[in-house]
């Protein structure tokens, strides 16, 4: 297919396991917003951490955050936010705190990052900063953009309870759930976008690597698996890459490069 749009993941896809973006994905990348492509970057990440020194993600295309939960129109600069009511949010706290007491919760409120004990997570994510420490009463009183846990030990008992009404996603080989709003997916943002750039799912392609891509790629015209995607993720693929630490993204979009200028000069002849 010739995409008019390509989504991308980061963590696991984009980004190698340094967190960091290679210069030869940083060359594709701009060369493919050069030729017109719509770029769209769809990632679980908040706003503060997809600030890389080696790019600014947001001067090469647009930027969906917390698997959808918040983004911005591309024609007026609107803020787009599904967020879990508050009263939701205790409700679901609670019942997290009541089977598993020491459970490691935090939750995002936009571009902020709460939690009611200390957590230590500058080695798991890769982070500066841990969530700022709050009262119990004031977690429970926020309209959340995500509730995340971590090494939870009961996951089964939390889809089964909120599976039907809230977006719960298990991901990081289970080390991790993250939980939004039933409104927020990958694959609703980017519908939203690809329509407001007068385009269709039809017209884009995507690369992942997680369970929350699973949305994208039943919906996507030609999906891109990483090597080291999850086999779930394999299974749909219309095609499977070198993994996110070999490059995975910048050699499949340098090869389609290549076979497109080839059949242009084929064309030309």
């Amino acid at each position: 297919m010739r995409p008019k749009a390509i989504i991308l993941d980061l963590d696991g896809t984009l980004l190698n396991s340094s967190k960091t973006i290679s210069k030869k994905s940083i060359e594709v990348l701009k060369g493919l917003k050069a030729s017109g492509i719509e770029l769209i970057f769809a990632t679980a990440r908040p706003p503060r951490c997809t600030d890389f020194k080696e790019i600014d993600l947001a001067s090469l295309g647009t930027m969906v955050f917390y698997n959808g939960a918040l983004f911005h129109c591309i024609d007026t600069n609107e803020q787009i936010h599904f967020s879990i009511p508050s009263k939701k949010t205790k409700e679901l706290i609670e019942f997290c705190f009541s089977i598993d007491h020491e459970a490691n919760l935090s939750i995002e409120v936009k571009d902020q990052w709460f939690s009611s004990r200390p957590l230590d997570y500058r080695e798991m994510m890769k982070v500066e900063q841990n969530p700022t420490m709050i009262s119990y009463e004031e977690l429970l009183a926020y309209d959340c953009t995500k509730v995340l846990l971590t090494n939870f030990a009961h996951p089964e008992q939390l889809l089964d309870k909120f599976g039907k009404e809230l977006n719960v996603l298990i991901t990081d080989h289970g080390e991790l759930i993250q939980i939004m709003s039933q409104r927020s997916s990958k694959e609703a943002a980017v519908e939203y976008l690809l329509d407001r750039m007068q385009l269709t799912f039809d017209d884009a392609m995507c690369f992942g690597d997680d369970f929350n891509d699973l949305g994208l790629f039943q919906m996507c015209g030609y999906s891109v698996a990483m090597g080291n995607a999850v086999k779930e993720l394999k299974s749909i693929a219309n095609t499977i890459t070198e993994t996110n630490d070999n490059d995975g993204v910048a050699i499949f979009l340098d090869r389609y490069c290549d076979q497109q200028q080839s059949e242009l000069k084929k064309l030309l002849n």
